[in-house]
């Protein structure tokens, strides 16, 4: 089987939805990294919305490779590299606006009341 139009419809359907998924969350990361306000927001919406969208077409990925009887080393490869790196790089770029005492938007966090 060499194409996607050779599957069985219900594989069809769970690629076309897992690729759905993947794109909406695509979508909405690249519209946070556009539509906010300051490094440390902007910083959020690719590192987790964008990884889930990655993650939905890697599924789907396997979802193929599953359907066609062959093994998704690579897409597990690829996802394992994708969330472990994220949330690293995200954490190395935060630390570095914090050295540089990079101005933030957010509102300061309410003070807690002494128990």
């Amino acid at each position: 089987m060499n194409s996607l139009e050779q599957l069985p419809l219900g594989w069809q359907i769970l690629v076309g939805a897992l690729l759905l998924v993947g794109g909406v969350f695509a979508l909405v990361g690249a519209i946070g990294l556009v539509r906010l306000r300051d490094f440390y927001m902007r910083l959020h919406a690719p590192t987790k919305a964008t990884t889930l969208g990655v993650g939905g077409v890697l599924l789907a990925s396997m979802a193929v490779g599953a359907a066609q009887g062959r093994w998704a080393v690579a897409e597990l490869l690829i996802a394992l590299f994708v969330f472990v790196t994220a949330p690293v790089s995200a954490n190395l770029l935060a630390q570095a606006a914090l050295h540089r005492r990079e101005p933030s938007e957010a509102p300061p966090p309410p003070d807690q009341p002494l128990p």
